[in-house]
């Protein structure tokens, strides 16, 4: 096709090559994310990708290659801080080694998940990062064995036999909230959160259980869990405390349910931390600036996702052996929604039904 008087050249591999002054098997290599080109020179290619604003042809790419330079992300949902950062981070090293990220959300069906998957299949996608609505031993991830799919789990797994896991160490930051809540005194705790299916909701639940027991093997520990949709737990939340039920903390298992507990608090006019302590899995904006600011799990996302890639793009690169997993150690930030127990709901004060 002829190109129109004033229209810009679409820069090649050459011009980023001749910018950076190295080889175009050196931009490619870049590119494709190989680790062995010096640091100095992978900048210089950086920089002129930057520069001349570079995209790699994928109608060129495909002809070469049988798998073209889509990355494939699927995640149970973009609503909750976690998953939307996730995407971005994702999107962000994907496009730095020349690739295109093409992300959907399952909305917690495992059969969405599959079909997702499938059709990420047909695309001939070279990789796929995936966080299974349950666990690793999902639909989907036996679709991608079943078909020799590239791919990496991420959050709602431990680990596998056939992909690389990464996820947040669930278990060790769950065991930290207990040595915070019993530390200060806490012997009757309520825990809230989803379905006990999830492989994290599991390890995030038995973390804080064994550690709170082996502190205080006297001390009540309280489970409250229900399906994907958060109404459930409400409803059974407010059964609870209307039932007479009075822990001394709460700890939310899941970032929806930190929010479901203080309606509830504030509902029946209890004040955190002076009535009852709250501490979240998951942290948010709205944690941060409320009154008082909500204590909360911090999960190192950029690090999953650093990982996530890391190992992806080694086995898109042809790396062989047994599959690994990471577990990333999260934060614990005590937030003025914690502090001993206090005598609010004890006394019979501001509970309303």
């Amino acid at each position: 096709m002829a190109q129109h008087k004033g229209q810009q050249r679409r820069s090649s591999i050459h011009d980023v090559a001749s910018h950076a002054g190295v080889s175009a098997a050196t931009v490619s290599k870049v590119l494709a994310g190989v680790t062995t080109v010096k640091p100095e020179n992978a900048q210089r290619v950086l920089d002129a990708v930057e520069r001349l604003g570079y995209r790699v042809d994928p109608l060129a790419s495909d002809m070469r290659r049988a798998k073209r330079r889509i990355i494939g992300a699927i995640m149970p949902e973009f609503e909750s801080e976690f998953f939307g950062q996730m995407v971005t981070e994702l999107e962000g090293l994907a496009e730095q080694r020349g690739y295109t990220l093409v992300a959907a959300s399952s909305r917690e069906s495992e059969a969405r998940e599959k079909e997702i998957l499938a059709r990420m299949h047909d695309w001939r996608v070279a990789g796929v990062v995936l966080a299974p609505v349950r666990n690793e031993h999902g639909p989907a991830a036996d679709f991608m064995k079943a078909n020799g799919m590239t791919g990496v789990l991420i959050d709602r797994v431990l680990s596998d036999d056939a992909f690389d896991t990464v996820s947040a160490d669930s278990a060790a930051a769950s065991a930290e909230v207990a040595r915070m809540l019993v530390g200060k005194g806490h012997s009757h705790i309520l825990v809230i959160g989803l379905a006990e299916q999830a492989a994290t909701v599991r390890a995030r639940l038995e973390g804080f259980r064994s550690q709170a027991l082996a502190l205080n093997p006297s001390v009540r520990i309280d489970v409250i869990t229900s399906e994907v949709s958060v109404e459930p737990l409400r409803s059974s939340l407010r059964d609870y405390f209307g039932q007479g039920e009075r822990p001394t903390a709460v700890y939310s298992l899941l970032l929806k349910g930190t929010l479901v507990a203080l309606s509830e608090f504030r509902r029946r006019g209890w004040h955190c931390p002076d009535d009852i302590s709250l501490v979240g899995f998951d942290d948010a904006e709205w944690m941060q600036v409320t009154w008082p600011a909500i204590a909360a799990v911090v999960q190192p996302v950029r690090r999953i996702a650093s990982e996530a890639m890391n190992l992806l793009f080694r086995r898109v690169e042809g790396a062989v052996g047994p599959p690994t997993a990471r577990l990333e150690p999260c934060q614990v930030l005590e937030r003025e929604s914690v502090g001993s127990p206090g005598s609010g709901p004890h006394s019979g004060g501001g509970d309303r039904q």
